[in-house]
């Protein structure tokens, strides 16, 4: 039997969109083994706590029909770091427009200056899906707009208490 394939789909999931979940569902097709990497990225002041966001992550992930198993961690440190410690071999990344792909390629240059081993690929955001961003979803709810044809009913409950508490 050959060693099962493991990748990481990181990212910040603050909150977790359907844009998202489309990346997800595809990449386990590449892979035996998702690692969902919800960074810390507090330099982001990010709505929800990193614990806040692993469980909206799970939540959402628990109905995804796929034959991979699919693991939900938070990190606070380097990618490729994390890659090594969890023996994935496979970064996964979505693109949304051309304005994403100069970070990403920046980004990707750096990690494969660091590790050599771990590659990166671009899935990219489905037509219906490309112009969703957390950061808009969290504005159009903050001026109680609806979101609900942008994040599960679970993550547009809880971004609606979010914005009602505050």
């Amino acid at each position: 039997m050959t060693n099962p394939k493991r990748g990481i789909y990181p990212g910040s999931f603050d909150p977790i969109t359907l844009g998202h979940l489309d990346i997800i569902r595809r990449a386990t097709r590449a892979v035996d083994h998702l690692i969902i990497g919800v960074a810390a990225n507090d330099g982001k002041n990010p709505v929800f706590s990193v614990e806040e966001r692993v469980a909206l992550v799970e939540a959402d992930i628990a109905t995804l029909d796929t034959t991979a198993t699919i693991e939900v961690i938070a990190f606070d440190g380097l990618l490729v770091s994390l890659a090594e410690e969890n023996g994935a071999s496979l970064i996964i990344r979505g693109l949304r427009a051309v304005s994403d792909f100069e970070y990403e390629f920046q980004m990707v240059g750096m990690n494969s200056r660091l590790n050599p081993d771990v590659e990166t690929v671009f899935l990219m955001a489905s037509d219906r899906h490309q112009f969703i961003s957390s950061r808009f979803v969290k504005e159009i709810c903050r001026l109680g707009g609806d979101i609900s044809q942008f994040v599960s009913e679970n993550v547009s409950q809880t971004l609606k208490a979010h914005y009602e508490n505050s």
